[in-house]
């Protein structure tokens, strides 16, 4: 056991941390033995909050500036629900919305519906395993506004279906404020999901997002105009969607498409096909598009159909 003395308000509290949950050296980011469970079981969860807690622990030996910061976040906490839960409070709170009643409705949320959290834990293996630059799932937990802004998208969404709509309004409201992230709660997202950088993301109300999605900033997924009804765009699972890129109206981005960066789509894009361009055309031409095997969700591969595109060199 180690103790560390860190100042809060004046006033010094000793918080006692145990270091040896793990041994990890400082500095130091790699699994436990035994590796991580499947993606979707049980044991997942469990193992996640273990390897966050672990990091805590050992950065809050490294730094003792955040000890206080990472005990009230995530040592404090008995669960990854009541952590995310707590944080997210504190994030998302003002003067009028109080951060008790934000954990209370976020923690009732996450503690009843075991597939919002399945859905927590993909999108923080998403961030770590697909952005070089998320160093540890704790580091994404606290620090990842994309990651923060989906999973309080998930409460809006769920209070939206449970007709608690002005509340997911609200909800919607200060999530644009403090993320700079605006999804409509009705919009439809699913697992494994990578907001990478999220500022300036806009998500409409009749937009649908399948799972493993990346998705980079200033991403518009809009309507067309003032017309209602289903008029935003429907997300494969496995795309990748460059940053900057506007998709407008009701189309389809098929499974493992791949929209490059500043596009403007107005078309359906098929299947493991790349669009580029403003307005975006298919790399390969439209009678027989080139397709790729890998899942540029997944891959994150931005780049690779330049050659097919343009001969342009700077």
């Amino acid at each position: 056991m180690k103790s560390i003395r860190q100042g809060d308000d004046g006033l010094a509290h000793i918080i006692n941390l145990s270091f040896d949950f793990y041994d990890i050296p400082s500095g130091e980011f790699r699994h436990p033995s035994p590796p991580p469970p499947p993606p979707g079981s049980e044991e997942e969860e469990r193992w996640v909050w273990a390897q966050i807690k672990a990091e805590a622990r050992r950065d809050a030996e490294a730094e003792p500036a955040l000890a206080s910061y990472l005990y009230s976040t995530i040592l404090s906490h008995s669960s990854l629900e009541r952590s995310l839960s707590f944080h997210l409070g504190n994030k998302l709170c003002s003067s009028t919305l109080l951060s008790t009643l934000l954990y209370d409705l976020f923690l009732n949320i996450f503690s009843t519906d075991a597939t919002l959290r399945s859905a927590t834990v993909a999108d923080l293996r998403a961030a770590r395993f697909r952005d070089p630059a998320c160093v540890s799932f704790s580091h994404c937990l606290l620090n990842y506004k994309g990651f923060l802004a989906c999973q309080a998208h998930r409460v809006a969404h769920k209070l939206w279906t449970q007709s608690r709509r002005p509340l997911a309004l609200a909800l919607q409201s200060r999530i644009s404020d403090v993320f700079s992230v605006d999804i409509h709660p009705a919009a439809k997202i699913g697992k494994g999901i990578l907001f990478d950088h999220a500022t300036g993301v806009v998500v409409g109300e009749t937009a649908v997002i399948g799972n493993n999605v990346s998705i980079l900033h200033h991403v518009t997924l809009g309507g067309t105009g003032k017309s209602g009804g289903d008029r935003h765009p429907k997300i494969g699972d496995g795309v990748l969607i460059g940053a900057g890129a506007t998709i407008l109206g009701n189309i389809k981005i098929g499974d493992g498409a791949k929209i490059g960066a500043g596009s403007v789509v107005l078309k359906d894009v098929p299947p493991r096909t790349t669009a580029v361009g403003n307005p975006a055309r298919l790399v390969g031409g439209k009678e027989q598009p080139r397709k790729h095997e890998e899942v540029p969700g997944e891959s994150m591969d931005h780049t690779s159909f330049i050659s097919q595109w343009s001969d342009y060199i700077i």
